[in-house]
């Protein structure tokens, strides 16, 4: 299995709508990062499954919450490269 490593600007995307959810309900900011962990172990053990998105990047959604995890696969391991809002600025990522 390769490990995932998230961008710097995708890790503060977590921890940002993490911090939004928990403060909207207590608790909730903890089930969103429990997704975004189990969808990222989804993404390890088979990471071609998911559809390209854009290019080279692929994208898994998430069940619960209104957010995908855009990544990109090497030969070594896979690139978490952004914690994407559904609904907000799309293709704001490329640059990464």
């Amino acid at each position: 299995m390769r490990p995932a490593i998230f961008l710097p600007d995708a890790s503060r995307e977590l921890e940002e709508a993490s911090l939004f959810y928990e403060r909207r309900s207590g608790g909730l900011g903890k089930q969103f990062e429990e997704e975004i962990e189990s969808a990222v172990k989804d993404i390890q053990k088979d990471p071609e499954i998911w559809p390209f998105f854009k290019e080279n990047t692929r994208r898994r959604l998430l069940k619960r919450f209104p957010f995908a995890i855009l990544y990109r696969v090497d030969a070594t391991e896979i690139v978490i490269v952004a914690v994407a809002h559904l609904s907000r600025k799309p293709d704001y990522w490329k640059d990464r």
